[in-house]
């Protein structure tokens, strides 16, 4: 069976999501009962900033924080609050929010163009630092 490429899981998994483009997103930022998601490594954070008051959900524990049952659960994925799942161009949110979405974690969306389509449309960056050991 020869193996699926990224870009056909992307197009798979945005067919069946809500995709917001960048501008709408911005529009969102601050709106009660929105959170924002960044789910890229802290290294990208720390380089290129975030999103003003994004929940940074590391990829890895992505499943395991929105699970209500999991040992790692937060509580902040129960609160019914629309998540918008943001990475640096849209792919690994488009993947990330697909799984979060048949888990049954809802309203959830991703940007179309991550968070490099939010600094091209002018979108506000907070600059993150590295926390001190």
């Amino acid at each position: 069976m020869p193996i699926k490429s990224t870009r056909e899981m992307v197009a798979a998994a945005n067919a069946e999501l809500t995709v917001i483009p960048a501008e709408k997103a911005i529009e969102m930022l601050g709106a009660e009962g929105v959170t924002f998601v960044d789910i890229r490594d802290v290294r990208e954070r720390w380089r290129d900033g975030a999103i003003p008051g994004a929940w940074h959900v590391p990829r890895g524990m992505l499943e395991f924080w929105i699970d209500p049952t999991s040992p790692y659960a937060k509580e902040e994925f129960q609160t019914g609050n629309t998540f918008v799942l943001y990475c640096a161009g849209g792919m690994r949110s488009a993947l990330a929010t697909k799984i979060a979405q048949d888990m049954g974690l809802s309203p959830v969306a991703h940007i179309e163009t991550g968070f490099g389509g939010w600094k091209k449309a002018g979108g506000p960056v907070e600059e993150i630092k590295p926390k001190e050991r």
